[in-house]
This record gives structure tokens, sequence and C-alpha cells, in this order.
């Protein structure tokens, strides 16, 4: 199984941050590796990938949380591991509870404030950031207490600037230093919309891994929504804050 592994948190003994991939359990395709109820894979094998990687990840499965993902701007605050409902995002004070965001070309973004010991997962398609999700989860971390300076923020792998077209009407609504025109044809850099958000926020850049990875590129390891369609699995980017730290 491969697991991606964000250095940036190295520095966090407390944190477990791990991303899945499409390599694991042996799994073929068309889902490979899938960690979504939600795509048509068979539940059991889900339910099975699951247990696998979060085991392999050293988090017990039955600590995780998961959201039910509609490309909005909603926060859920978490108190209890399972389906918190639906939401773009998670925040969590509470160690052991480990985030489970769902991603296949959007971009997600990981959180740990060490002042407020809080954590964050953020899923971040082009309509999640345009409505600013990520300051919005910014703007609550900070208004309980984190300091931006001392946030520490993985932006994990997404479709790539240079692949991910959009519609002209989607092009407007975004500045235009994001946006790349090639053969008539509109280009959106939405990981690096998510990296100013962090930067103007005030936090450090050197306390903050952009992910080179591109899921639609990588086809061998990564899931892309936008190059396999309907039948195509789901990663899972996750973050935890051990107990007893």
């Amino acid at each position: 199984m491969l697991l991606l592994k964000p250095y940036i948190f190295n520095k966090c003994p407390e944190i477990i941050s791990v991303v899945s991939t499409k390599t694991g359990a042996g799994r073929t395709s068309p889902y490979f590796f899938n960690m979504s109820f939600s795509v048509g894979d068979d539940e059991n094998i889900v339910k099975e990938n699951r247990k696998f990687f979060f085991e392999h990840s050293g988090i017990n499965p039955e600590k995780a949380a998961y959201q039910r993902q509609v490309h909005g701007d909603n926060i859920s605050v978490v108190i209890k591991v399972g389906l918190t409902g639906e939401s773009d995002a998670m925040i969590t004070d509470k160690p052991g509870i480990a985030l489970a965001v769902s991603i296949a070309d959007c971009v997600p973004v990981l959180l740990y404030s060490p002042d407020i010991k809080t954590i964050a997962g953020v899923h971040s398609g082009w309509r999640g950031t345009q409505k600013k999700i990520l300051l919005k989860v910014l703007n609550k971390l900070k208004e309980s207490g984190s300091d931006p300076e001392n946030i520490i923020a993985y932006i994990g792998p997404s479709i790539n600037k240079n692949i991910y077209e959009v519609g002209k009407e989607v092009a407007g609504l975004f500045d235009k230093k994001y946006i790349s025109l090639k053969a008539g044809k509109y280009f959106l850099d939405v990981s690096g919309v998510n990296l100013d958000i962090l930067l103007n926020f005030g936090l450090k850049i050197n306390n903050i891994q952009v992910s080179q990875l591109c899921t639609y590129a990588m086809k061998d390891i990564l899931h892309s929504y936008r190059r396999e369609g309907e039948r195509s699995g789901r990663s899972f980017a996750v973050i935890q804050m051990k107990e007893n730290n």
C-alpha cells in the first residue's frame, strides 16, 4: 500500500497526518483502493479498505469522523466520531478524533493550530474556494485564540492548474492571476488560490507544505474524477491529534 505522509507535520509529534492513494489491499479497476461509499463501489469492500488504511496509518478506524461533502462552505465542529452531516470542513479540539476529507481532484487542506490544540480538514473545490471556505475555517481558529503565524498547513494533491479546465463563467469568478488561457480554454489554479488565502491570513511560508502531485496526471497513484468519471474512487486526507499528548 502506498501512503503519502506530509512532512510539514514532522515537527509536531502529537499529529498523525496521511493521505491514501489508489494503491492498497490489492484492489483493481475501476475503483481501486477506494474510501467512498457514494461512487458505486461495493460497501463491504469500502469498509475493508477504510479499516486497512486506518490501521496501517496508526489510527483506530473507530476514531474517524466523516462529512457528507456538498461543495459548499459549511463547517462542522466535530465532538464525536462518525458522520457529522453535510459540510466541507471539519474542526475539532478533541484528541483522538481523526478528520477524514474525501478527495479526487479537489484541494484538501489540513490544518493544525498548536496554540489551541485544534485541527481542521477542508475540502475545497472551485465552489468552496470561490466561497472562501478555507478563510472561514481560519477565522474560526483565530476567534478561538489561534495565532496565524503558528498554524501549520498542508495543501494536498489536487488537479494541476495546467489541466483543470473550467468554463468562462467559472473563470470569471476568480482573479485573473489564477486563470490561464490556452487555445481559447480557461484553466484554474485552485491550489494557488488556497495557498494565497493561507499567506494573506498570516501563515508563515515555512509552516506550509503544498503537494506538487497532480491527481489527474498521476493515473497509477491517485484517484481523479475528472480523468475517470463516475466510476472513480476517492482518497482520504486525514489529520488526527494523538490522545494523551
